[in-house]
């Protein structure tokens, strides 16, 4: 009994400690959770009950990093990154936001530059990401332009939906162009289009 208690005990520590997201799964899990407002187990909690040793450490780094950023250096919000591919640590870092005037220098963003300038491409196939809070639109674009595998999160948007804006600009990206928070129009699509049909007919170009 004591020891049915103690591998349950773990698996709920692991499943609330980290959940895991799968590419193929985020989309889903996000629209979920952007329509209930908060962060639904389903398949990304299942998974992170599978996590090894190695990826709570992993994890313990990026909670590291962002309390590092957050509340020692405050070099931006409490936000960390680690990058892992085959048991190597491809690139870690926390938010710098304020310290580089950068909206762009999220955690995961910064940790995603690292790890490619380290590999040489902008490609890091088989990469875990581990990031101290549930990434934000950019971010998990990113990661996906990147072909990060798997992203594991801890803290979800609901624990400091006060302080930042992850949730509302999911929500916000739902809505059509002229309603969002910075309207989108569209204007010159031909003289764009020209451009398309140029870079079609390089033979040197390179989809990625």
């Amino acid at each position: 009994m004591a020891k049915d208690e103690s591998r349950i005990a773990s698996s709920l520590d692991a499943l609330f400690s980290a959940r895991a997201v799968d590419r193929r799964h985020f989309l889903a899990a996000g629209a979920a959770l952007a329509g209930a407002g908060i962060a639904a187990p389903g398949p990304a909690a299942a998974e992170a009950a599978s996590a090894t040793e190695a990826d709570r450490r992993a994890m313990a780094q990026a909670i590291e990093l962002m309390r590092k950023a957050g509340v020692v250096e405050k070099t931006g919000g409490p936000f960390g990154a680690v990058i892992v591919r085959d048991g190597e640590v491809l690139a870690a870092s926390g938010n710098s936001v304020l310290r580089d005037s950068d909206p762009s220098a999220h955690a995961e963003v910064n940790a995603i530059r690292i790890a490619c300038r380290k590999v040489g491409a902008p490609n890091l196939s088989g990469a875990t990401l581990f990031t101290s809070c549930e990434p934000c639109p950019m971010c998990y674009a990113t990661a996906y332009w990147a072909r990060i595998g798997r992203i594991y999160y801890a803290a979800a948007w609901t624990d400091y939906a006060d302080l930042f804006d992850d949730q509302n600009i999911s929500q916000d990206m739902k809505r059509p162009y002229a309603e969002r928070a910075v309207p989108v129009s569209q204007m010159m699509q031909a003289e764009a289009r020209t451009v398309w049909l140029e870079y079609r007919q390089m033979p040197e170009k390179r989809k990625y």
